[in-house]
């Protein structure tokens, strides 16, 4: 089923207040009417004064907001709503600190819901397998200094990157923070992002050699002047993700580098049907667990 486009308009009358944001959860959450966790009851009593039903069966009270992202987060659902419209439809995504202004918060509660919506973007790309002829190299990220590029750059990131070569264009991506290239931290990537037997292209950097076990691995060594005919797309995507992070972050720290690569890859994975994504990101918060951040 098509996910409906999300324009500012739409958004703006669909989610007023409070409750149309309550009553909106309800029948994505329950779109057959109220099921009990417990007992599977299927009639239960509104407490509106505190988001909850209460079985009346076994009486357990069951919070509108539990088994959610939302899940004990004091904020209105309504800041929650418009957080993730202003996530979902801004193509180079958003900084904490604009993000607290749009919704009239501290800096801390936006950088908390970006981190959780971040993480769940996360989640949702992990189900997924690369296939076909697979593009796969390393790309390093980050630091406050500007230095020497490539491998051996001090106070970098090294991340791990592939993409689905679809001659034309590019497939999916996906994209992995590292403490080093080496032999298991491919191996892992592999085992975790494509699925068995793929042609995968690579620069025949050594550690990469590890992917003989499980695909049909093709090394290349290539010029620094040819490398973008042999390795065209998984280029693109690295230099799309720098242009990514320094232009809306201005460069990002390695303890959320994640998260941003996660942003990232959902954003490139889901960019032809881009003004779907407010009411993916929205779907994606009601069926996934609560998370837990620091």
């Amino acid at each position: 089923m098509k996910t409906p486009e999300a324009s500012f308009l739409v958004w703006q009358s669909t989610f007023q207040n409070e409750n149309d944001c309550i009553e909106h959860l309800k029948k994505l959450k329950w779109p057959n009417g109220f099921i009990c966790p417990r007992c599977l009851h299927d009639k239960g009593t509104e407490l509106h004064c505190r988001q909850i039903t209460e079985c009346n069966h076994c009486h357990k009270q069951v919070s509108i907001r539990a088994g959610t992202l939302f899940h004990s987060s004091h904020l209105p659902l309504l800041k929650w709503f418009w957080a993730i419209y202003f996530i979902g439809s801004d193509k180079g995504s958003i900084s904490a600190l604009r993000l607290s202004k749009l919704i009239e918060v501290n800096w801390r509660t936006a950088r908390l819901i970006l981190s959780k919506v971040r993480k769940a973007m996360g989640h949702k790309d992990s189900l997924y397998r690369l296939s076909g002829t697979i593009e796969l190299d390393d790309a390093f990220v980050g630091g406050k200094q500007k230095g020497k590029r490539g491998r051996g750059a001090e106070g970098k990131t090294p991340i791990i990157v592939a993409c689905e070569n679809r001659t034309k264009k590019a497939g999916f991506i996906a994209m992995k923070a590292v403490d080093s290239i080496n032999f298991s931290n491919v191996e892992a990537f592999v085992q975790k992002h494509l699925l068995v037997n793929q042609e995968v292209r690579t620069d025949a950097y050594r550690a990469l050699n590890i992917i003989n076990n499980t695909q049909s691995h093709i090394p290349k060594v290539t010029p620094s002047e040819s490398v973008d005919e042999w390795l065209p797309w998984v280029h693109i995507a690295i230099g799309n993700l720098k242009a990514f992070l320094l232009g809306t972050f201005h460069g990002v720290t390695n303890c959320y580098l994640q998260e941003y690569l996660d942003e990232f890859c959902y954003r490139f994975n889901r960019r032809f049907v881009e003004k779907e994504i407010p009411n993916r990101l929205l779907n994606l918060a009601i069926i996934h667990a609560p998370i837990k951040t620091t």
